[in-house]
């Protein structure tokens, strides 16, 4: 089945029904997908990112090559 035929199939089931609950449910579920995943991280996941995009946009990058043969 294709995205399309999916949509117009969980439309109709949505419009369908009448259980509140699940109603609800269902738009809680949509809000927190659509919901930027910054907003979920904490302080310090926040601050490790950005420095994190300091340090490249200052030209501080590693290789992938290089991390790896550190590991080992």
């Amino acid at each position: 089945m294709d995205i399309q035929a999916s949509k117009i199939e969980l439309a109709k089931i949505i419009l369908n029904s009448e259980n509140d609950s699940f109603i609800k449910r269902l738009k809680e579920f949509i809000s927190n997908e659509d919901a930027d995943f910054w907003n979920r991280l904490n302080p310090s996941e926040r601050s490790e990112i950005q420095e994190g995009i300091e340090q490249l946009n200052l030209g501080k990058r590693t290789k992938f090559n290089e991390v790896l043969e550190n590991l080992c």
